[in-house]
């Protein structure tokens, strides 16, 4: 998550360092939250410099523990994925999740605790955010963006209209959000289209703003399974945020 927002103003990641606080250390647990966090450096092409792992008895009990962490990268000024970039008639492009994204878990703590939930459930909620630097990086160095969105809590609409000028609005098809399997079992819960949308990230896990010319080499940078797929454009005049039809269940 750290590491997503900030490619969102093309930035190169450079460093990220963890605190992990415990009421008693288990090394063998500890190992393994160790484990990811390289993992996710590795991911990003950036190195894992120190940390702080604190134990505190009085405050966590057994099995409880606080994980946290920061990133740092860099980027020029001129290179600043700055939202007034954002022309009219630009188009919105979805790069898709792998899943919640550290995203809404409030909520779904409240829904897996009525349902019985399979091997095989915990595993799509339990996985790692999808990292999107190597792509992006290779975006921004080719001038190939005009500004992004790294959707996280807020969801969709909230994050997109952080990355476009007051001047310009946003034009969003619900329909064509490919939505994945894990958010069609949330919404049978009883969720409104309404929260689905601003809790959580719904199969798109950031997005780009780019001219129509663009796609084409756009595209050609992902992978099969994480094509990047049109959602919406920019225009001036109408509503500010202009949302065209519904999800797709």
């Amino acid at each position: 998550m750290c590491v997503n927002d900030l490619i969102v103003q093309g930035a190169t990641p450079l460093f990220f360092l963890d605190y992990i606080a415990v009421g008693k250390l288990d090394l063998n647990k500890t190992k393994k939250i160790l484990k990811g966090i390289f993992k996710g450096c590795e991911l990003s092409n950036c190195k894992l410099v120190g940390g702080e792992t604190a134990e505190m008895p009085g405050i966590y009990t057994k099995d409880k523990f606080d994980l946290a962490g920061f990133s740092v990268g860099i980027v020029s000024k001129r290179k600043i994925l700055d939202k007034n970039n954002v022309k009219d008639g630009n188009i919105i492009l979805a790069i898709p999740s792998n899943g919640l994204h550290s995203n809404g878990f409030s909520l779904v703590r409240t829904i897996i605790k009525k349902n019985k939930i399979t091997k095989k459930l915990k595993k799509e909620l339990l996985k790692p955010t999808k990292i999107y630097s190597k792509e992006i990086l290779k975006l921004t160095k080719k001038n190939l963006i005009n500004s992004a969105a790294h959707i996280t809590g807020g969801g969709i609409v909230e994050n997109i209209m952080r990355s476009i000028p007051n001047n310009l609005n946003l034009n969003l098809d619900l329909s064509k959000i490919k939505i994945l399997e894990i958010f069609k079992w949330l919404k049978k819960n009883n969720i409104s289209d309404k929260e689905m949308i601003n809790t959580f990230n719904c199969g798109v896990g950031f997005c780009v703003i780019v001219s129509k010319k663009n796609i084409p080499e756009i595209k050609k940078v992902f992978d099969k399974n994480c094509k990047p797929y049109e959602i919406g454009f920019i225009s001036k005049g109408g509503k500010r945020i202009n949302l065209i039809n519904s999800l797709e269940w």
